[in-house]
């Protein structure tokens, strides 16, 4: 699995921090994986703890759970405008294509004609070596590719379905899966 690809919670996943969830991976390395959830929304605006960065977040404006790991963390994606070379421009780390990690010590000021948006996440999703591996081969985790504007999507509660629907047959057919309101 590569960085930027997505693991899409299967159905049958329960687990209160992923289910239905979708995770972009920033990191995939033999030590470990490391990625951040994209539709889960705080209540916690980005101006109120990042008031620099604010301008720039994508809609909705909030600070996204990231995942159940060091929840104090902030981590920032942006996706670049095109023909930006994320490799080039201070302030950047390139995870894939036009998607970067931002380092929220640097002025936003001189990211942001070269960016399309960004979001900013509280926490990430991490797995040690073998874990993530396990948990595919278990099937609790479908991985598809992702797109630039999955970083910045404002789908919150839809994008699992958005995501399934967009990778056809037979995969299409989870996002008709109903919510389950018994939550184990």
């Amino acid at each position: 699995m590569a960085p930027g690809s997505l693991l899409v919670a299967a159905p049958g996943l329960n687990d209160p921090n992923f289910r239905r969830t979708v995770v972009y991976m920033i990191e995939h390395r033999a030590r470990g994986s490391l990625g951040v959830v994209l539709n889960r929304p705080s209540e916690v605006q980005v101006r109120d703890v990042l008031p620099s960065w604010a301008p720039l977040a994508s809609r909705p404006h909030a600070v996204f759970v990231g995942g159940p790991v060091e929840g104090e963390t902030a981590l920032c994606l942006a996706a670049l405008r095109t023909g930006q070379d994320p490799s080039a421009v201070r302030g950047l780390m390139p995870v894939r294509g036009p998607v970067a990690l931002v380092d929220l010590d640097s002025d936003p000021r001189a990211l942001e004609q070269r960016l399309r948006g960004l979001r900013v996440f509280a926490g990430y999703a991490g797995w040690d070596a073998g874990q993530l591996a396990g948990e595919i081969s278990r099937g609790d985790w479908i991985v598809v590719p992702a797109l630039p504007d999955d970083v910045l999507a404002g789908h919150e509660t839809g994008l699992w379905e958005h995501v399934l629907r967009r990778q056809g047959m037979p995969l299409a057919l989870l996002a008709t899966y109903p919510v389950d309101v018994r939550r184990n």
